[in-house]
């Protein structure tokens, strides 16, 4: 049995038995172990989806769960909505996980740059954008009350833990400036991928490029002795 496992986030509206989640999931399936989830309001979860803000604890339960399977070393990979649920988890929760990727992740939110964020937020903001939401499968809270930390204002606690932000040149809905600022207020050793020709998400996902993925967190898991025995 593999000692790593990746507990990994999907963006929004989506779940883990959609097709190219799915395969996604199989992917990294072949690096080690995988606890995929749904998050809350989406797919077979309960509750309601607050959109990038109380999911942090949805990510959290996925990562105490892969440690009481009995992985050694646990990676959180999040997309989209999920990338900002694994920066501010790692940022703000007290288990965090032995390394992170985000992958298209905003770096601020309210996003109305791009025509596909436009629509995201008329799903969120407008009465019948969020019966449409319903429609789509997403079952959505009440606004905000209080504004949760963006990833920008907690992206520089991870430090030390591994971070890798992976972004397509060619995203429509979060443009690549959001990837250059998360890796600039990073600070530390974490390292920025910015992808030619890859757009947004799990949909723009190849198989080599989650290959990369998953082994760079197998790397940066790894202990230096474990680095030493791997190479022999």
């Amino acid at each position: 049995m593999t000692d790593l496992a990746f507990v990994v986030g999907h963006g929004f509206t989506n779940h883990v038995r959609k097709p190219f989640v799915a395969r996604v999931l199989h992917r990294f399936a072949r690096h080690g172990g995988v606890v995929a989830l749904d998050f809350r309001g989406h797919g077979r979860s309960g509750g309601r989806s607050t959109v990038g803000g109380d999911e942090v604890h949805d990510l959290a339960a996925g990562v105490a769960l892969a440690r009481d399977l009995g992985y050694r070393r646990v990676a959180t990979v999040g997309f989209s909505m999920g990338a900002s649920v694994a920066l501010r988890h790692a940022g703000l929760h007290e288990d965090r996980p032995d390394a992170v990727a985000a992958v298209s992740a905003p770096s601020r939110w309210w996003v109305r740059d791009t025509v596909a964020m436009r629509r995201v937020h008329w799903l969120l903001e407008q009465p019948h954008g969020r019966l449409a939401a319903r429609a789509l499968g997403v079952r959505l809270a009440p606004p905000w009350e209080t504004v949760p930390e963006s990833p920008l204002e907690v992206v520089h606690r991870i430090t030390p833990t591994p971070l890798l932000i992976v972004h397509g040149e060619q995203d429509h809905y979060f443009g690549p400036a959001h990837a250059v600022a998360l890796h600039r207020a990073a600070g530390g050793d974490a390292e920025l991928w910015l992808e030619p020709g890859v757009r947004h998400a799990e949909s723009s996902m190849t198989p080599a490029l989650v290959d990369r993925i998953a082994t760079w967190l197998d790397d940066r898991t790894q202990h230096p002795t474990d680095r030493t025995e791997s190479r022999r």
